[in-house]
């Protein structure tokens, strides 16, 4: 089944570089009778602590699985990269999942000093996004596990995005007022469309917070996002003007923090 997944997750680790915790996971999805999840050491694991991200799949529900389970899998990780496709790194792997061997990855998958550098394109926005592909090639020991928990993360397809159940309604609702967004986009990879939709969201989102909110990282962050999304090929000349009529509002708000500190100043 080569190139063959039967599902696909998408991970976004919000605010990476402030995460804590030595190991996060994912939320849990099914696929070849089993519960799985992935599991990401932000600071490393092992020897590969404070010199890179380590990421493995793991079979959350092993423990209750039947005696003499086993899972023939195939998988692919990709750390995206948010400004180029060509530039995101992916490891695949195969290989049986069983009892003793029931978690699987690879503890250097990105060095961290490439993650983290702001004109990498691993880290936008604060975020880190993590695609898993997973394959099943053969299945020994079945579980009990309900057919309707595969409905909790299935994605549904827009307009040729693939998209979650939560985001329908938000996706909906752009397509309906700007009907041409998309006219001109070009990439026909299934990930990075996924991507630039979600920075599209994320934006738009951001757009309708209030200026006061907005740190001049953050405005300068959204037109980077901005500039990302309309050389892929979306037409976004409404969310540009938007985009400019809260940064200049935001500027000024500032400029008056600024002299009203100024007079207070002055007083004393």
């Amino acid at each position: 089944m080569e190139d063959q997944y039967e599902k696909k997750i998408t991970w976004t680790i919000k605010n990476f570089s402030f995460v804590q915790s030595q190991a996060i996971d994912s939320d849990i999805f099914v696929v070849g009778d089993s519960k799985w999840h992935l599991v990401a050491y932000p600071k490393g694991n092992g020897e590969s602590t404070n010199k890179c991200l380590s990421l493995y799949l793991n079979v959350a529900d092993f423990q209750s699985l039947p005696n003499g389970w086993k899972r023939h899998i195939k998988y692919r990780l990709t750390v995206v990269n948010q400004m180029s496709e060509k530039l995101s790194e992916q490891e695949v792997i195969q290989g049986w999942f069983y009892k003793n061997f029931h978690i699987s990855g690879f503890q250097t998958m990105l060095p961290l000093s490439k993650l983290l550098d702001k004109n990498g394109g691993f880290l936008v926005n604060g975020d880190v996004k993590i695609v898993v592909e997973v394959g099943v090639l053969e299945v020994v020991g079945k579980s009990d596990v309900l057919e309707e928990t595969l409905l909790v993360h299935e994605s549904i397809d827009i307009n040729g995005f693939q998209v979650l159940p939560s985001q329908v309604e938000s996706v909906n609702n752009l397509f309906e007022k700007h009907p041409d967004i998309v006219s001109e986009f070009r990439s026909k990879n299934p990930l990075m469309r996924t991507t630039y939709l979600n920075d599209l969201l994320c934006l738009t989102e951001i757009l309708c917070e209030s200026s006061e909110e907005l740190s001049t990282g953050d405005m300068a962050n959204a037109y980077s996002t901005l500039t990302c999304l309309k050389k892929a090929g979306f037409k976004l000349d409404w969310l540009e003007k938007k985009l400019k009529e809260v940064c200049e509002a935001r500027v000024q708000e500032i400029d008056e923090e600024w002299k009203d500190l100024t007079d207070l100043k002055e007083k004393f």
